[in-house]
């Protein structure tokens, strides 16, 4: 059934996974995304109106990060449309640690719209889906930081989540935290997906500034360059991100996915298996 619900980064990674869960639901939400119909375009204004026209309920994540100059004013301006427009409640996805992020919180938990604020850690599928696939195929990982304790979550988790207290209004009002059920650091992921793939994995304990220095020598976008080097520094090292939280288990009663689960499954796809040729 068609219904009154946008998803806006419908394609994303959390997006297109809470996309499904509705759809399993029997909910057909409107996809939120340059390419939808209407279309949704965070760098074009004229098309917020039709995307939210006639909308009562949405789920908002903003790329690539809360984090990045001219986030707070986009959310600013979407929120006070929402509202204008009769929106009822907003599920807004954050990050976990993230001052600029919590500026981004704050304007949707006053703007009188009913609210769910769902703060994430890293996502596990940024080793199969973002930034950090490309070292895995060459066989290469070189990160900074190696030794740093992350509660790495999965996207789906972090989806199944979002579907639940956009739907679910006793969470009016809440912030969610989704985090893994454990802590990890970078060379346990790699050993995790060496064994995982059946595949040999070298890894380099570097500096942030060799790092960032290789991004940029890969021609990675500034803005890219931008962001990773603030999580890095201002995320990565936060103590409140170091820290596991029960809520996945609160909202969904289950326990969240452990790393070693979401790498079997993933090694199961082959993407870690096509190995690039240098």
């Amino acid at each position: 059934m068609k219904t009154n619900i946008l998803v806006i980064g419908g394609t994303g990674k959390t997006g297109r996974r809470v996309v499904e869960q509705l759809q399993n639901k029997g909910i057909e939400p409107r996809i939120g995304s340059r390419n939808a119909s209407p279309s949704f375009d965070w760098d074009d204004k004229d098309t917020w109106v039709n995307a939210l026209n006639g909308i009562e309920r949405m789920y908002v994540t903003y790329y690539p990060d809360l984090a990045v100059p001219g986030a707070k004013e986009a959310i600013q301006s979407l929120t006070y449309l929402a509202k204008e427009l009769g929106v009822k409640k907003m599920v807004l996805l954050s990050g976990k640690g993230e001052t600029e992020a919590e500026a981004c919180e704050n304007i949707v938990m006053n703007s009188g719209i009913d609210y769910t604020i769902v703060r994430a850690s890293w996502f596990n599928q940024n080793w199969s889906e973002s930034f950090f696939l490309e070292p895995i195929l060459t066989g290469e990982v070189a990160l900074p930081m190696s030794n740093v304790l992350i509660p790495f979550v999965d996207a789906n988790d972090i989806a199944e989540v979002a579907a639940t207290v956009l739907l679910d209004d006793s969470y009016n009002g809440e912030i969610i935290e989704v985090t893994g059920p454990e802590l990890i650091t970078f060379k346990d992921i790699v050993n995790i997906i060496s064994k995982t793939s059946n595949r040999s994995l070298n890894f380099y304990d570097i500096t942030l500034e060799q790092y960032i220095d290789g991004m940029k020598q890969m021609q990675i976008p500034n803005d890219v360059v931008w962001l990773i080097e603030y999580l890095f520094t201002h995320v990565l090292t936060n103590p409140k991100n170091q820290l596991v939280v029960n809520d996945i288990e609160r909202v969904l009663g289950r326990k969240a996915k452990p790393f070693i689960e979401y790498a079997k499954e993933t090694a199961k796809t082959g993407i870690w298996s096509q190995v690039e040729v240098q």
